[in-house]
């Protein structure tokens, strides 16, 4: 199929909170299984050599909306090939941290879905929870103090917890915000997803992808394909040269025998 080799996480290497950071040695590619290409016909397409498939909307057991163990989220990380997965819980950030060695190869970006009154904000790259209901503004200013990247999630899905329009104004006015989401899975309507990859391009920021999975299964169906990085700003510069890729998919979840591990509050 032509997949570029996937790379392995040297030792230790996600510790310091620039995780996703380029590995130094290399694995035998993965094929994403046909089961999963059945779900997602686009992960059998050919990606350049050099380049990872970087999904940067997911969520585990630890958002309050999604029961995906973590174990479910293994299975399914190997079976789509993503190379790079964001772990954005809402309000949490624990899930990401606990998954970096659990997914390797798979490179862990520790991230949050941060509630605030007026929708979500995305940080990527953190090394510590932001607490919800802040400002938006505070809200950007701490994912940029921890070195973070601020994401702007389904910015103009109206069925979604996005961000006024105002707001995302002010943000960009401010100099705040360095990526939007291009594509997000779960958005059912096209030109939504084109707005906000319009608005991106109009406002010089990166566009990125993501399957926003709530289920195990919908892993794959978005994401952004990009040059390989070493740390956020690499990760920037590469997002800018990349391309999303995707399909709607929000398939409801599906009943299985299984125990929910208990999970702690972060607030």
């Amino acid at each position: 199929m032509g997949r570029s080799d996937r790379l392995a996480p040297a030792t230790g290497l996600f510790r310091s909170g620039l995780h996703g950071r380029r590995p130094l040695a290399y694995l035998d590619p993965v094929q994403p299984t046909a089961e999963a290409v059945a779900r997602h016909p686009h992960l059998a397409e050919a990606q350049p050599a050099g380049w990872v498939r970087v999904d940067m909307h997911t969520h585990t057991m630890h958002s309050g909306d999604s029961t995906t163990t973590f174990d479910e989220l293994a299975e399914q990380v190997v079976a789509s090939g993503i190379d790079v997965l964001c772990v954005t819980d809402h309000n949490a950030t624990r899930a990401g941290f606990e998954l970096i060695e659990q997914l390797a190869p798979c490179r862990v970006i520790v991230g949050e879905e941060v509630k605030t009154y007026v929708g979500e904000i995305i940080g990527l790259f953190l090394t510590e929870r932001i607490p919800g209901g802040l400002q938006p503004v505070e809200v950007c200013e701490r994912i940029r103090a921890q070195g973070g990247l601020v994401y702007l999630p389904h910015p103009f899905d109206p069925l979604r917890n996005c961000l006024r329009a105002s707001v995302i104004d002010e943000l960009v006015g401010l100099g705040l915000v360095d990526a939007i989401e291009g594509r997000n899975a779960k958005t059912s309507l096209e030109h939504l997803n084109e707005q906000a990859q319009h608005f991106g391009v109009e406002h010089g920021l990166a566009v990125g992808a993501g399957s926003d999975a709530h289920v195990a299964e919908a892993l794959g169906a978005a994401y952004a394909e990009i040059p390989d990085f070493d740390g956020p700003q690499a990760f920037l510069a590469s997002l800018r040269a990349g391309r999303v890729v995707g399909h709607h998919f929000d398939a409801p979840r599906r009943w299985r025998p299984r125990i929910i591990p208990s999970v702690a509050s972060e607030h």
